[in-house]
């Protein structure tokens, strides 16, 4: 007679069944199936340790493995799934391997747990996806300097507080976005380093009396080394942290360009233009052109934050070693990797599609007394303190104000009315000093910031420069190559 019974991974002390309530609190198979090709992979160096050991014979090693690639096959093809009666994604592989090769298959849980499988299963799904979301990095890093490259020398307002400060290039703005997602590459990077240990050989958590291999095991996976503490190898959790850490940075960096993204494309700025294959308009306003791509980016940090927060909040009090409570990493670290693999390719194309309004933007720059800024160092070139040049600048300011003109607007009269600082001299002195006329110019105050990181246009394309190669080096490190 068959057994109708779900089959469990840990019966054998219970004479009854757990309660119906308990069961639907209990599964986590409807999420964790996505670690199935993960747990198979893991599962062949695992059944090779086991015939190293001497626990599995050659002819059954075979079997196990073709019955492990024949399982594999029909995951992929569709042809088998879990089930409602399956707990995890390991009892229905297990579940699989048993109808494919009767008690054999059963050999394959000796010196192994679903604790320390779970926490390199869960590993393996990062190690694998993070390049992955570094290529879809590396795809809007390239498209935000294609941008810079073409606007180095457009001159933008650049802003403090929302007001207008000096004028920056349009590219160095760019750029430092870039600046920004190259940090998040370098985290992932450098979390890469910490998760390329290996739990597989810890057991539930104090190991196997088996004569397993876990160096073995952890080179055939990919992992640098195995885990030296079988205790905190099942425990340790802080690799799915310090992922969402890393993911939540870039949505708050995906946010922040969000931000400027919709400011830009509003009424008030004008700066761009989103295309209309990234933006959607109103169902009442016909003439409304909104810049989707932008806010949902910004919106979905607010996403990426709270399973951050989710999982720090489940591990802040839990004693060693593996607890239950554990089976909630997986959603929020699953949902991460989904959000920012959804929203990075539509953020790229939206930046590399959008259109800038160069004339706007040239006009915008000096708006708001922006070469103040420069008129101060002008006259401290000259010798004044720049405690007093900076109480005079403000001085014409405030005059200019009163008489509504801008500071490119004023007589050499005006200028020296203000403050005798102002008098007009020679256009440029003989040790190279500018006049007074010549630092009111925006192209003269980019130019002027030529130090390094300055916004001039020359060191912007010499960031172009470093970033490409910093650029290719990440998809080097994504494609694996």
């Amino acid at each position: 007679m068959a057994d109708n019974k779900p089959m469990r991974l840990w019966g054998g002390r219970f004479e009854g069944g757990p309660a119906d309530a308990l069961t639907r609190l209990s599964v986590s198979v409807q999420f964790d199936w996505r670690l199935a090709p993960y747990d198979l992979l893991a599962s062949r160096a695992h059944a090779r340790v086991l015939h190293r050991a001497g626990l599995l014979t050659g002819e059954e090693l075979d079997r196990m493995l073709g019955a492990l690639d024949e399982l594999e096959s029909a995951c992929k093809r569709g042809e088998f799934r879990p089930t409602v009666a399956d707990e995890d994604v390991h009892t229905a592989l297990e579940r699989g391997l048993l109808e494919r090769l009767g008690s054999l298959g059963g050999k394959l849980r000796a010196g192994r747990s679903r604790n320390d499988q779970v926490a390199t299963d869960l590993r393996l799904y990062l190690r694998d996806h993070v390049r992955t979301i570094v290529s879809r990095l590396v795809e809007l890093e390239t498209a935000l300097m294609s941008q810079a490259e073409e606007h180095a020398a457009t001159a933008a307002p650049g802003m403090t507080h929302l007001q207008h400060a000096q004028p920056v290039s349009f590219g160095h703005q760019l750029l430092a976005h870039v600046h920004a997602l190259t940090r998040d590459v370098d985290r992932l990077k450098d979390w890469d380093k910490r998760a390329a240990v290996s739990p597989l050989g810890s057991g539930a958590l104090a190991g196997s009396s088996l004569p397993l291999d876990p160096a073995a095991v952890a080179a055939e996976l990919g992992f640098d080394s195995p885990a030296p503490n079988s205790m905190d190898a099942v425990a340790d959790r802080d690799f799915a942290a310090e992922f969402l850490f890393c993911a939540a940075m870039i949505g708050v960096h995906l946010s922040r360009l969000g931000e400027e993204i919709v400011l830009w494309a509003s009424q008030e700025f004008r700066w761009i233009e989103v295309d209309d294959a990234y933006s959607t308009g109103s169902s009442i306003m016909p003439q409304k052109k909104n810049p989707d791509v932008a806010e949902l980016a910004r919106g979905k940090s607010g996403r990426l934050i709270g399973s951050l927060m989710s999982l720090l909040t489940t591990l802040k009090g839990l004693p060693l070693t593996y607890n239950r409570d554990l089976q909630e990493d997986k959603e929020p670290v699953f949902d991460s990797v989904d959000t920012l693999l959804l929203v990075l390719p539509a953020v790229s194309g939206m930046v590399s599609t959008m259109r800038v309004n160069s004339a706007k933007l040239e006009a915008s720059a000096p708006e708001g007394f922006a070469l103040a800024t420069d008129l101060a160092e002008l006259l401290v070139r000259r010798g004044v303190a720049f405690r007093d040049a900076h109480e005079a600048v403000g001085h014409l300011v405030v005059w200019c104000q009163v008489n509504d003109k801008d500071l490119g607007d004023l007589t050499d009269e005006e200028l020296a009315k203000v403050s005798p600082h102002f008098a007009a001299g020679p256009a440029e002195a003989a040790d190279g000093t500018p006049g007074v006329r010549e630092v009111l110019s925006v192209q003269g105050a980019l130019a002027a910031r030529s130090a390094f990181g300055g916004t001039a246009p020359d060191r912007v394309r010499d960031q172009l420069v470093s970033l490409r190669e910093i650029v290719d080096g990440q998809a080097a490190w994504a494609s694996g190559s």
